[in-house]
Protein backbone atom coordinates (compact mmCIF):
# COMPACT_ATOMS: atom_id res chain seq x y z
CA UNK A 1 0.00 0.00 0.00
CA UNK A 2 0.96 3.47 -0.59
CA UNK A 3 0.41 7.08 -1.42
CA UNK A 4 -0.63 7.70 -5.15
CA UNK A 5 0.01 11.36 -5.84
CA UNK A 6 0.99 14.54 -3.95
CA UNK A 7 3.39 15.37 -1.86
CA UNK A 8 3.78 11.82 -0.51
CA UNK A 9 3.61 10.46 -3.20
CA UNK A 10 4.95 6.91 -3.15
CA UNK A 11 5.80 6.63 0.09
CA UNK A 12 4.86 2.82 1.45
CA UNK A 13 2.29 2.95 4.24
CA UNK A 14 1.93 -0.08 6.87
CA UNK A 15 -1.44 -1.71 7.36
CA UNK A 16 -3.02 -3.85 10.19
CA UNK A 17 -2.42 -7.91 10.09
CA UNK A 18 -5.43 -9.97 9.92
CA UNK A 19 -8.38 -11.36 8.45
CA UNK A 20 -10.57 -8.29 9.76
CA UNK A 21 -7.99 -5.91 7.99
CA UNK A 22 -8.99 -4.67 4.16
CA UNK A 23 -7.68 -1.77 3.14
CA UNK A 24 -8.96 0.28 0.13
CA UNK A 25 -7.63 -0.92 -3.27
CA UNK A 26 -5.38 1.76 -5.44
CA UNK A 27 -8.06 1.39 -7.99
CA UNK A 28 -10.85 2.38 -5.50
CA UNK A 29 -8.67 5.22 -3.88
CA UNK A 30 -8.15 6.42 -7.23
CA UNK A 31 -11.47 6.45 -8.17
CA UNK A 32 -12.92 8.25 -4.97
CA UNK A 33 -10.08 10.95 -5.24
CA UNK A 34 -11.05 11.68 -9.19
CA UNK A 35 -14.61 12.40 -7.63
CA UNK A 36 -13.18 14.63 -5.26
CA UNK A 37 -10.01 16.06 -6.84
CA UNK A 38 -11.64 19.67 -6.95
CA UNK A 39 -12.91 19.88 -3.32
CA UNK A 40 -9.32 18.76 -1.84
CA UNK A 41 -7.24 21.94 -2.10
CA UNK A 42 -7.94 23.41 1.51
CA UNK A 43 -9.95 20.88 2.69
CA UNK A 44 -11.13 19.65 6.02
CA UNK A 45 -11.10 15.89 5.80
CA UNK A 46 -12.21 13.09 8.27
CA UNK A 47 -11.60 9.43 7.93
CA UNK A 48 -13.43 7.66 10.30
CA UNK A 49 -12.69 3.96 11.00
CA UNK A 50 -9.12 5.09 9.52
CA UNK A 51 -7.49 1.95 10.25
CA UNK A 52 -4.09 2.47 8.36
CA UNK A 53 -5.08 6.12 7.92
CA UNK A 54 -4.81 5.99 3.73
CA UNK A 55 -7.16 8.23 2.58
CA UNK A 56 -6.86 11.01 4.69
CA UNK A 57 -3.12 10.91 3.93
CA UNK A 58 -3.60 10.67 0.63
CA UNK A 59 -6.00 13.65 0.96
CA UNK A 60 -3.00 15.42 2.87
CA UNK A 61 -0.62 14.75 0.29
CA UNK A 62 -3.08 16.29 -2.24
CA UNK A 63 -3.46 19.50 -0.84
CA UNK A 64 -6.29 18.88 2.42
CA UNK A 65 -5.81 21.33 5.24
CA UNK A 66 -6.28 19.58 7.68
CA UNK A 67 -7.25 15.30 8.28
CA UNK A 68 -8.60 13.69 11.67
CA UNK A 69 -8.56 10.39 11.72
CA UNK A 70 -10.78 7.99 14.13
CA UNK A 71 -10.26 4.69 15.37
CA UNK A 72 -11.12 3.08 18.32
CA UNK A 73 -8.41 0.36 17.85
CA UNK A 74 -5.14 1.29 19.80
CA UNK A 75 -2.93 -0.43 16.85
CA UNK A 76 -4.77 1.21 14.14
CA UNK A 77 -3.98 4.94 15.96
CA UNK A 78 0.08 3.54 16.26
CA UNK A 79 -0.51 2.78 12.57
CA UNK A 80 -1.92 6.08 11.59
CA UNK A 81 0.84 8.19 13.81
CA UNK A 82 3.23 5.95 12.25
CA UNK A 83 2.39 6.27 8.50
CA UNK A 84 1.94 10.32 9.34
CA UNK A 85 5.30 10.35 10.61
CA UNK A 86 6.68 8.55 7.37
CA UNK A 87 5.18 10.60 4.82
CA UNK A 88 5.91 13.88 6.92
CA UNK A 89 2.52 15.16 7.13
CA UNK A 90 2.00 14.70 11.24
CA UNK A 91 1.55 18.81 11.73
CA UNK A 92 -1.38 18.76 9.23
CA UNK A 93 -3.40 15.93 11.27
CA UNK A 94 -4.66 14.50 14.31
CA UNK A 95 -5.42 11.33 15.52
CA UNK A 96 -8.87 11.11 17.65
CA UNK A 97 -8.37 7.61 19.98
CA UNK A 98 -12.22 6.69 20.35
CA UNK A 99 -15.23 5.28 18.81
CA UNK A 100 -16.81 6.49 15.50
CA UNK A 101 -19.93 6.98 16.86
CA UNK A 102 -18.95 9.09 20.32
CA UNK A 103 -16.27 10.91 17.78
CA UNK A 104 -19.16 12.22 15.59
CA UNK A 105 -21.34 13.17 18.43
CA UNK A 106 -19.03 15.13 20.28
CA UNK A 107 -16.97 16.72 17.73
CA UNK A 108 -17.21 20.70 17.29
CA UNK A 109 -15.35 20.23 13.75
CA UNK A 110 -16.83 20.83 10.15
CA UNK A 111 -15.05 19.06 7.61
CA UNK A 112 -15.61 19.04 3.86
CA UNK A 113 -14.79 15.71 3.28
CA UNK A 114 -15.60 12.35 5.15
CA UNK A 115 -14.11 8.91 4.25
CA UNK A 116 -15.88 6.15 6.21
CA UNK A 117 -15.38 2.75 5.65
CA UNK A 118 -15.95 0.59 8.67
CA UNK A 119 -15.91 -3.23 8.70
CA UNK A 120 -18.64 -4.58 6.38
CA UNK A 121 -22.50 -5.92 7.29
CA UNK A 122 -22.31 -4.35 10.93
CA UNK A 123 -24.88 -1.58 10.27
CA UNK A 124 -22.03 1.03 11.52
CA UNK A 125 -22.49 3.56 8.52
CA UNK A 126 -26.34 3.68 8.83
CA UNK A 127 -25.65 4.56 12.88
CA UNK A 128 -23.48 7.00 11.84
CA UNK A 129 -24.21 8.77 9.18
CA UNK A 130 -27.30 10.85 10.39
CA UNK A 131 -24.63 12.01 13.36
CA UNK A 132 -21.95 12.96 11.17
CA UNK A 133 -24.21 14.98 8.45
CA UNK A 134 -24.58 17.91 10.94
CA UNK A 135 -20.66 18.06 10.89
CA UNK A 136 -20.63 18.52 7.45
CA UNK A 137 -19.89 22.12 5.22
CA UNK A 138 -23.12 22.84 2.83
CA UNK A 139 -20.96 21.83 0.11
CA UNK A 140 -19.20 18.70 1.73
CA UNK A 141 -19.94 15.18 0.57
CA UNK A 142 -19.64 11.88 2.25
CA UNK A 143 -17.98 8.80 0.87
CA UNK A 144 -19.32 5.54 2.03
CA UNK A 145 -17.38 2.42 0.91
CA UNK A 146 -19.56 -0.54 1.19
CA UNK A 147 -19.82 -3.97 -0.03
CA UNK A 148 -22.15 -4.62 -2.74
CA UNK A 149 -24.69 -6.30 -1.42
CA UNK A 150 -25.09 -3.58 1.35
CA UNK A 151 -28.08 -0.99 0.75
CA UNK A 152 -27.13 2.10 2.05
CA UNK A 153 -30.18 4.87 3.16
CA UNK A 154 -31.32 7.43 0.72
CA UNK A 155 -30.62 9.92 2.97
CA UNK A 156 -28.58 11.00 5.60
CA UNK A 157 -29.80 14.34 7.20
CA UNK A 158 -30.24 16.85 5.00
CA UNK A 159 -27.34 15.11 2.86
CA UNK A 160 -28.95 12.79 -0.03
CA UNK A 161 -27.61 9.53 -1.88
CA UNK A 162 -26.22 11.41 -4.83
CA UNK A 163 -24.00 8.23 -6.39
CA UNK A 164 -22.89 4.99 -6.25
CA UNK A 165 -19.90 3.84 -7.58
CA UNK A 166 -19.21 0.20 -8.41
CA UNK A 167 -16.04 -1.32 -8.80
CA UNK A 168 -16.62 -5.36 -8.37
CA UNK A 169 -17.78 -6.54 -4.75
CA UNK A 170 -16.90 -2.89 -3.45
CA UNK A 171 -19.48 0.44 -3.85
CA UNK A 172 -18.24 3.51 -2.58
CA UNK A 173 -21.36 5.70 -2.34
CA UNK A 174 -21.60 9.95 -2.12
CA UNK A 175 -24.00 11.93 -0.24
CA UNK A 176 -24.20 15.30 -1.07
CA UNK A 177 -26.15 18.00 0.32
CA UNK A 178 -28.77 19.44 -2.22
CA UNK A 179 -27.61 22.46 -3.80
CA UNK A 180 -30.30 26.13 -4.32
CA UNK A 181 -29.98 26.30 -8.08
CA UNK A 182 -30.62 30.44 -8.63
Amino acid sequence: MRVITGSAKGRKLKTLEGLDVRPTTDRVKEAVFSIIQFQLPGAVVLDLFAGSGQMGIEALSRGAKLAVFVDADRRAQEIVRENLKTTGLSPNSRVAAMDAQAFVSSTKDVFDIAFLDPPYRKGLLDEVLPKLADKMSDTGVILCEHGKDEELPQRAGEFLKARDYRYGKIVVTAYRKPQDEE
